[in-house]
Order: C-alpha cells, then structure tokens, then sequence
C-alpha cells in the first residue's frame, strides 16, 4: 500500500530535514520525527490498540506516529474527560498501553495500563524494518460525543483518512510548501487528523500555538505561516480583534497575507464571515466532516466563500439529501438530511454492531443526523442536526441556522442560539437563547421577533427569548444545545 505519511519514509538520519511540527521553541524536524517514533513504533507493535494522553505537544504527535507507523491503532484520550466517561473509554476500547509525556499526570482511571514515557529525541535501536499495514486496518478509534448514552467508539481506516487528506489536496491545493498554523486539540479529528497528519502527509509543516491567541495566530502567520485552521469561536474573536485593538493593523495583514482561512466543527456565523472579509479583502471558507465521515464537503481555494455554506462534496464523496421515510429529496432546496458514502467513512462502532447497523443505510450511505439543503451549483447548506435544530411549528419545517444568523445580524446581539419546544398550537414554538451585547440594556423580545421576521419571514420568527450571560460551548467551539434544555 501507499504510505500513509510518506514524507517519513528515508528522513531518518538525515540532517537537513525540514521541520514537522514545531510547538513553541521545541521543534521536530522530519529526520527526528521519524527517528523518535521509528524508536516508539519498536516497542508498541503487536501492542493491539494503545491509547495516548493527546496534550497539545511533540509527544502527542509522536506518539500518533508511532502508532501508524506500527501498524496499531490508535485511540486519543482528552486530557479534560471526566473521570467516569474516561473509565468508560479505557474498558471499551482496552488498551494494552498509554503513551504520555514523561511530565503528564496521568489519572487513576489509567492505573491499570502499563505506560510508556514518550520521547521526542529517541533514536531507534536497529534498522528493522516496521509492518506494512493495508489500506483496510483501523488507525485510530476516536470516541464521539455522547448524547443518549456513553461515547462511541469510532473506528477510522487509514484509507479513509488518507482519501480525505486527498481530497482536500485537491480542493485546497495544498501542498508540501504549506505551513499550517492553529491550536485545535490533539484529540479530536479536526486538530489531529486534518491539523497533524494533513501536513505531515504533504510533507509540510505545522506550527501548533498550545493555547490560542490573537496575538499568536498574526505572530505565525506574518513569519511565514500560509493556512489558518480554527472553530467559530477563534474567528469570532479574530473578527472582534480586526474591529476594535489598537493594534489591529497586524493582524489585518497577517490574515490578509494567509493563502486559506478555514472553519470548521460549527457553523462560522454570516456577520463573522462579513467582518473578516471586509476587514482583510480574504473569505473564510468552510468544511463539513464528521468523526465517522471525515470530511464530506469543502469550499475549493479556487472557488467563490460563500457565507452559510460548506462547500460541495469533495472529490469521491456521494451525498444525498432524504426524507423522514428516507426517501431521496429530489428538490434539493428543501430541507432533508445528509447521508454520504465514499472512502472517507469509518468502518463502525468498536463493540457496537447494533449502532453501526443503525448508522447505515441498505445501500451503504451513512445517516449524518445533519439537515441540510443544496444550492443549485452543489453548495451545502447546513441548518442544523435532526435531534436539535430541525423546528417544526405550524405545518413548516424550519432550520435553526438561519434563525441564528438573523439574530446576529442584530447589533444588540452578541451570541445566539435557537431550539424548538413544545407548543399545544404550533407543534413546536421557536426559543431565541441571546447573549445580548450591553447585558444591561438587551433588544427587547418584540424587537428581536420583528427583525428576523423582516429578514426571513414571519414563521420564522422566535416566540420566546431567554437571556444568558454566555452560551454554553464544548472546547471545539460547538454550542451544546442539551445544555440549554432541549
């Protein structure tokens, strides 16, 4: 089979290797990437699955390696995961090791695992050469949010991480030139998967910030960084940061002189989108993806930003939109949900037969959960998940996205969030949960009501409006709905 991170292939020993990864002042070049895990992959083959301790550090990303490299699967552990969910994670996936830092406090729930120090200065202790895993074998499971009951464990084949990385070589013209610069969590499938392992298998380099910053994204970018990767929330403080510092002058130039902004994990809300674009003269584009599909869709580097768009499917993803009896919407302009099929899929649920044959179709498409309509050109329009933002009031079927961006686009409006709740007349009535910009004078409820029912139409409107000193976010940025009661 083809390598997974190629670039790693003959680096060892060399001494004019270019840098991999740099966090801060520590710095893995490609020649000591390969070595220190080419060490680490030694001691764990055969190990069955091992789990890392996935801190934002060189350890994590060589640890990772180490893993693919081996041939054994990976499972990411938040460092931040509570006790009982870690506990959960650890017996369902049973690893036979963690892989932490030398300096990481490790808790009880991993007193049971044999640990192994990760160094990032190993040399290998022989020329032997490491397995040669197919396309087909698992490379990480990364554990899903949990929503009605314990996380899941996602099982994701190194072809499938190797096709989405394709695809948006394609889509982005990425390539081994592109320094990409964020401080997404190693955990999870955006900071790890597209944020460690996309410029590894391009043979770039990444340069992580540890913990964001303004000032630390305008630092990376004005030397030398060409990509920028974070959640709503980072850009939301971008755009806020181009707005008001005094010394927005740099940053307006370093994201200016960025060769791709990318969002992703939530909606970037449409004023965001307007803030930065008119503040830089450069579009923000967006992806779609999920820990079981990897990436489905994305706006091409080429192509058109278009705000409240993902994008159209990237190249090798089937997606359709169906209906509640799973009947394909023919009229894309109506909402529906997603359901996709390509080489990005996971294969299942690790220990879950009965949910991996719940999450798929007869004909092989997975159920995204997420609803959507279609532009005429192919761009998708993401409105919300099928659990959460799919509001149902008075005979229309109504997004939840939408309702958000128009509250947005009103100036005594700092945060948003729109759920459905039960209504005896309507079916479901429309709750606005605001975080109003002056907390000590708020748009009023009928003021909020007339401006997204002038700017969408009167069915849309809210019907209730909660005030909330902020939203309730997950560390990807995401609004957890389930928090505010749905």
């Amino acid at each position: 089979m083809t390598s997974l991170l190629p670039a790693l292939r003959g680096a060892s020993g060399r001494t004019d290797s270019p840098e991999a990864v740099r966090f801060g002042e520590h710095v893995l070049t490609y020649a000591r990437l390969a070595d220190a895990s080419a060490a680490l992959a030694a001691r764990i083959t055969g190990a069955g699955r091992v789990a890392v301790w996935a801190t934002s550090t060189p350890e994590t990303v060589v640890a990772v390696v180490a893993a693919l490299r081996a041939g054994v699967p990976a499972v990411p552990l938040n460092p931040r995961t509570g006790e009982r969910e870690l506990a959960h994670i650890v017996a369902d996936s049973a690893p036979s090791v963690v892989l932490a830092g030398a300096d990481d406090v490790l808790p009880s729930a991993l007193g049971g695992l044999e640990r192994l120090d990760v160094e990032t200065a190993a040399i290998p202790s022989s020329e032997a050469a490491l397995p040669d895993p197919s396309d087909a074998s698992p490379a990480l499971v990364v554990y899903t949010s949990g929503t009605t009951g314990p996380p899941k464990g996602a099982v994701l084949p190194r072809r499938a991480i190797a096709a989405s990385l394709d695809a948006l070589e394609d889509a982005w013209g990425w390539t081994g030139e592109d320094v990409l610069v964020h401080a997404l969590p190693l955990f999870h499938v955006h900071g790890l998967v597209l944020g460690v392992l996309g410029p590894l298998r391009r043979g770039g380099s990444l340069r992580h910030l540890g913990r964001f910053s303004v000032e630390g994204v305008a630092q990376e970018l004005l030397s030398g960084g060409t990509m920028l990767f974070g959640v709503p929330t980072m850009y939301h403080r971008l755009a806020g940061a181009l707005d008001g510092e005094a010394d927005a002058g740099n940053l307006t130039k370093a994201l200016a002189g960025a060769r791709l902004l990318v969002s992703g994990s939530a909606a970037l809300p449409v004023h965001d989108h307007e803030r930065i674009t008119a503040a830089t003269g450069r579009g923000v584009v967006e992806r779609y993806g999920m820990t079981e599909t990897l990436m489905n869709t994305g706006v091409r580097a080429d192509g058109a930003p278009r705000a409240g768009t993902v994008g159209p499917p990237l190249p090798g993803v089937e997606l359709r939109l169906v209906e509640e009896d799973g009947s394909v919407l023919q009229d894309t302009a109506s909402i529906g949900e997603i359901q996709v099929r390509g080489p990005n899929l996971f294969t299942g649920y690790l220990n879950r037969p009965d949910a991996t044959a719940a999450a798929f179709t007869e004909d092989g498409f997975f159920r995204t959960g997420d609803m959507a309509t279609v532009d005429p050109d192919g761009y998708v329009r993401i409105v919300g998940r099928k659990a959460t933002d799919l509001i149902k009031s008075g005979g229309y079927k109504i997004g939840a996205g939408e309702i958000e961006n128009a509250l947005l686009d009103h100036p005594g409006v700092r945060e948003a969030a729109v759920t459905g709740e039960p209504d005896a007349d309507l079916g479901e009535r429309i709750v606005a949960w605001v975080v109003p910009d002056d907390p000590a004078s708020p748009p009023g409820e009928r003021e909020l009501a007339d401006h997204v029912a002038g700017l969408l139409a009167p069915h849309k409107r809210p019907r209730v409006v909660r005030y909330l000193d902020a939203l309730p976010r997950n560390e990807l940025g995401k609004i957890m709905k389930r928090s505010l009661g749905v």
